[in-house]
């Protein structure tokens, strides 16, 4: 057997064992999101989204559960956008490129990939212990903020690149300067991909558990938060705490729980996708 036929032969089995598993994973997802949705579909109510949680599960609601994830959302997205969008434009425009701005664009692309809940362990050391946030909102911002950094960096920093050379070299031509050029050319241009990277760090924000409960989040809590120091529950967190009963009538509280979150995730990632297409066909003209 000839090599080439060899290498063929491989790419073939590797290609239809991707397609199996593939479809497999899509299979089995479907079957999990079927079995949620049979489960705690009927469960959803005004009464479940406003009710205070409870020991009685017909009722409990989520209201205290999905505030807390609201302010938390609000408040990691004020502290982090910001700092990652600017983080990003300084690293791709402004600073000198040497051997310690290498170390550290490597550094914050490897952040991206450690575990959430190593975040949530500096969190805890941080802002609530040295910082003394306590287990308030403040402290879940912060760290969740920095959970999320590194993709709003990485993000920032991809769409500036993916920018054309000819906007900047044009605008330059008509004697603009660099900050013009940036704020005025690039920064629209690349608009579109940076708001992406925004959407899906935030999704992944709203959907964490582990640096939440790490840092002091509570399973039971039975008021609204009302300020940034206050303690506080996510939506998350209640759905484990839900589970974790013994009475079949919690988990179906759990899973509609799990629909609204799940309802939350996609429309965040369709936004970003949808936003993603329109700035790659803008970008393409």
């Amino acid at each position: 057997m000839s090599r080439h036929l060899r290498n063929r032969i491989q790419d073939l089995i590797f290609k239809y064992l991707g397609i199996v598993s593939t479809s497999v994973g899509i299979l089995l997802l479907a079957v999990f999101i079927g079995s949620i949705l049979k489960d705690g579909l009927g469960r959803i109510d005004w009464e479940f989204l406003t009710n205070l949680p409870s020991r009685k599960a017909e009722n409990a609601g989520i209201l205290t559960a999905w505030a807390g994830s609201l302010w938390l959302f609000v408040m990691t997205a004020v502290i982090s956008i910001p700092v990652g969008v600017a983080a990003g434009i300084y690293l791709e425009e402004y600073s000198v490129k040497n051997r310690f701005s290498s170390m550290l664009e490597v550094n914050i692309t490897n952040l991206a990939g450690v575990p959430s809940v190593i975040y949530g362990i500096l969190g805890l050391e941080i802002f609530v212990r040295t910082m003394r946030f306590g287990g308030s909102l403040l402290a879940g911002a912060c760290t969740l903020a920095l959970l999320i950094l590194p993709i709003i960096i990485v993000a920032t920093r991809e769409a500036i690149k993916a920018v054309p050379s000819t906007i900047k070299e044009a605008s330059f031509g008509m004697g603009a300067t660099k900050w013009q050029t940036l704020r005025y050319q690039i920064l629209p241009a690349a608009g579109g991909g940076i708001a992406t990277g925004i959407i899906l760090a935030l999704s992944r924000a709203i959907g964490e558990t582990a640096p939440v409960i790490v840092i002091g989040a509570l399973a039971y809590v039975p008021f609204v938060p009302k300020g940034p120091m206050d303690e506080f529950t996510v939506l998350p967190i209640q759905i484990f705490n839900w589970t974790s009963r013994p009475d079949p009538a919690f988990i179906t509280n759990a899973a509609a729980g799990i629909i609204i979150l799940l309802g939350v995730t996609f429309l965040l990632n369709g936004i970003a996708v949808y936003l993603r297409y329109r700035w790659q066909k803008k970008v393409s003209w």
